[in-house]
């Protein structure tokens, strides 16, 4: 992976999805970060935390990986502006995708309605269930 500015929109997500493919807690953080709609629009978010490259098994597919740990540290460290649901997102996210800790007990609290449904979507697919699949 390399660090040339990722595309935008449907390519990136596209990316970031074939990156994070078959591995069910990296899929659902990514499509929440992808499904939330703001955090993949800004550059400065983009350009910091998200790296690029080309798969190695057919050299053609466009690969995209986040960088959690480095941008939930800028989080904290007040490096990246953003509002309650923005930063909700983002560490929930984090946490499903990469492992980083984070309190719920702080984070879920004035979750809006839109973000909840977004976040028990990415709960059931971390577990499995991707969206679509019904109950098992």
């Amino acid at each position: 992976m390399n660090r040339t500015p990722p595309p935008d929109g449907p390519a990136l997500f596209a990316a970031l999805r074939a990156c994070a493919s078959g591995i069910h807690p990296l899929e659902a953080g990514t499509s929440l970060l992808i499904d939330h709609g703001s955090w993949l629009c800004r550059r400065d978010f983009t350009s910091r935390f998200i790296t690029t490259g080309t798969s190695i098994s057919d050299g053609i597919t466009l690969l995209a990986s986040t960088d959690w740990e480095a941008a939930i540290t800028a989080l904290n460290a007040g490096e990246l502006p953003s509002s309650g649901g923005e930063r909700r997102i983002v560490l929930l996210a984090a946490s499903i995708a990469g492992g980083i800790p984070v309190s719920l007990y702080d984070t879920l609290p004035g979750i809006d309605q839109r973000n909840f449904d977004l976040l028990v979507t990415a709960i059931r697919h971390a577990c499995g269930q991707r969206p679509g699949a019904g109950p098992p």
